[in-house]
């Protein structure tokens, strides 16, 4: 199923994201061009003001190239501006054809606030430093969602710097049938660093619920916590187990999930800010987009098997 979804999307990309993808081309070697030129001129500027070493000369142009720079500075910032808005709409717009997805709209400079994220109670965290972008928003089968980018971080007890507590792509969603109970899910091998998290769920209630799955590879990659008057096996179903193990098998990434009554959380790491453009090397790829299309497709297909399983 994933390998045709990822021909069709190649399809789709040939047909449709690429044509863009030309287009913004032509306006980034415009733009690199602009900036040769202007960096020959610049530097020209200065060779003559050396030469002649007149501080009239000098104060008469240092404002003009203040303002020519702050121009060049623009035309970069509106160049990465406008490209990931493109692509991202075009990509959503393949999704949202897809069945059980619908309703999906893109704000670039929008993200989740950060009382949604503590209330996943995935990280605890006071997160001095909270900060997102690229909000999605839409419909999974009869579940509405909201997903962005964010970067999380607090200040270390130790020396006072600003530590990662996580960065990547951060997911809601509310399933559309009355459920009862709390549940997180967390990458064993990074049990050490989740340690106050782990204590703060232990100590509204949670419980290791390892026991009770029985999927082995399972138990190997993630630690399952769980309140008491909750149906585990019914909520983290084998299917979606399966589709868990999958996702992380082929990137690689790490995956946190947790559900509270009607509400479903995921967090999925990601180093990198995707489809972020090159100004000096071309942004014809199509592994980049891909990246960034496995990223949001591969989490909602986390909430699509829920969807469907329940």
């Amino acid at each position: 199923m994933y390998a045709q979804e990822i021909d069709a999307f190649r399809l789709y990309y040939s047909q449709t994201i690429h044509p863009e993808l030309m287009r913004m081309e032509r306006q980034r070697l415009r733009l690199l061009r602009l900036l040769l030129f202007s960096g020959v001129l610049l530097v020209g500027a200065f060779v003559i003001e050396l030469y002649l070493n007149l501080l009239i000369l000098t104060l008469a142009l240092s404002i003009p190239i203040t303002f020519y720079i702050a121009y060049l500075v623009y035309r970069v910032q509106e160049f990465r501006r406008k490209f990931k808005p493109n692509v991202v709409n075009l990509i959503l717009h393949f999704i949202n054809e897809l069945p059980n997805y619908g309703q999906l709209a893109y704000d670039p400079r929008k993200f989740l606030p950060k009382d949604r994220f503590n209330l996943s109670k995935i990280f605890s965290t006071p997160a001095q430093y909270y900060v997102g972008e690229d909000y999605i928003n839409g419909r999974v089968g009869e579940m509405p969602f909201e997903m962005c980018e964010l970067s999380v971080r607090e200040i270390a007890r130790t020396d006072n710097k600003l530590e990662i507590i996580f960065e990547g792509v951060f997911l809601y969603a509310v399933f559309n049938e009355e459920a009862e109970g709390s549940m997180v899910i967390w990458p064993r091998q990074l049990r050490k660093h989740l340690t106050r998290s782990i204590k703060a769920f232990t100590w509204e209630g949670g419980e290791n619920m390892d026991h009770e799955i029985l999927n082995e590879r399972f138990r190997e990659r993630f630690l399952v916590y769980a309140t008491e008057d909750t149906h585990v096996v019914g909520i983290l179903s084998e299917p979606m187990q399966d589709s868990i193990l999958e996702y992380v098998d082929r990137t690689g990434k790490d995956i946190y999930l947790s559900f509270h009554d009607r509400e479903i959380y995921a967090a999925v790491t990601e180093q990198k800010d995707l489809l972020e453009p090159f100004i000096f090397q071309s942004n014809l790829n199509f592994e980049l987009v891909k990246e960034f299309y496995e990223d949001i497709s591969l989490i909602l297909r986390v909430v699509s098997d829920f969807d469907r399983t329940h």
